[in-house]
């Protein structure tokens, strides 16, 4: 009887793992807060700088918002750091002899059209926090700060364990 409640829940299983998802079912919710940087150009130094700045800033501002359970909090917290973003953005490309200028701005800034994993995102204004490399004329790196869709891989370290559930059922059984 064991076996037949197991290889059911075995099928159970493969078939919820398997469902597809479609890119029309997955949204960011209207009320998020957005990060995006631009970097000043395409050169291939500008876009290595505009990715040690988000990521950077993705860590500061993991800190900033961790324990902020609603947008209000978060983006109180956010209009009121701007400055501390501006530091950190400020540090990190002084370490990079970065010698153009930037901005750090929070408010209602345009997004284009994105595709990312298959999901089309709309172009439009969104809350956010912008930081303008330079001219902001390359290409830019975005992601939802609040609820925090990128600020969990801030949070993740390397060393991550996944387990399979069916897989530990079938080696406890069999």
């Amino acid at each position: 009887m064991k076996k037949i409640i197991i290889i059911s829940l075995v099928i159970i299983c493969f078939i919820m793992v398997n469902k597809n998802v479609n890119a029309s079912d997955i949204t960011i919710p209207a009320e998020a807060i957005r990060l995006r940087v631009l970097a000043n150009s395409n050169s291939k130094y500008d876009q290595e700088v505009k990715m040690d700045v988000s990521f950077q800033i993705q860590n500061e501002i993991y800190n900033m918002l961790k324990d902020k359970t609603n947008i209000e909090d978060a983006r109180d917290t956010l209009k009121n750091n701007i400055n501390v973003l501006e530091t950190a953005v400020e540090k990190i490309l002084r370490e990079k002899s970065y010698i153009n200028t930037f901005k750090v701005e929070y408010g209602y800034n345009y997004f284009p059209e994105k595709e990312y994993k298959g999901v089309k995102y709309d172009a439009g204004e969104y809350e956010s926090v912008l930081i303008t490399l330079g001219e902001g004329k390359g290409n830019n790196w975005w992601c939802v700060l609040f609820p925090p869709l990128c600020l969990i891989e801030a949070e993740e370290s390397d060393e991550v364990e996944y387990k399979f559930f069916v897989k530990e059922l079938i080696e406890k059984y069999f």
